[in-house]
């Protein structure tokens, strides 16, 4: 019998992004601290004789994955939507020396998580599965995506 366990580690990091176009304060630069939490699902490996006995997947591992991925990206970027007019504001501000993460989609929880999961997908052993992402923009909002409701 293969038991299925779920492991999950959490990772911290502090973004700017802006929302063209958006009738809120949103619209504005500003940042969060970003905090993610990534699931991931599969069976203990069961070889003994492995120095990863016993593990689904070394969390030592999951980190390195996410922060070469996520974390080291996104921390103490701008995030901003290059098909929008923001572009300039990306090119203006790279210029001056700032770290500018571009993107092709309006930076909200919810488009970045999926941009997220898509990366991390890339990046797990072939014998695991993201299992589920959350990511929290402030202590009472977050954007939640699971492999279970998506779509082909």
């Amino acid at each position: 019998m293969s038991e299925l366990i779920r492991i999950t580690k959490e990772f911290k990091f502090e973004t700017g992004h802006a929302l063209y176009g958006y009738d809120g304060l949103c619209r504005n630069v500003h940042g969060h601290s970003y905090k993610l939490s990534v699931t991931v699902i599969g069976t203990p490996i069961k070889d003994s004789g492995n120095v990863k006995f016993g593990m689904v997947m070394d969390f030592s591992d999951l980190k390195e994955i996410v922060n070469e991925t996520i974390v080291k990206p996104f921390d103490h970027a701008t995030v901003l939507n290059v098909n929008s007019p923001h572009k300039e504001l990306a090119d203006v501000m790279e210029q001056r020396g700032h770290k500018i993460q571009r993107v092709g989609y309006q930076p909200t929880s919810e488009r970045m998580i999926i941009d997220f999961a898509e990366k991390i997908k890339t990046q797990l052993p072939n014998h695991l599965s993201l299992h589920h992402l959350k990511l929290r923009e402030t202590e009472s909002s977050y954007a939640e995506w699971f492999a279970s409701d998506q779509q082909d």
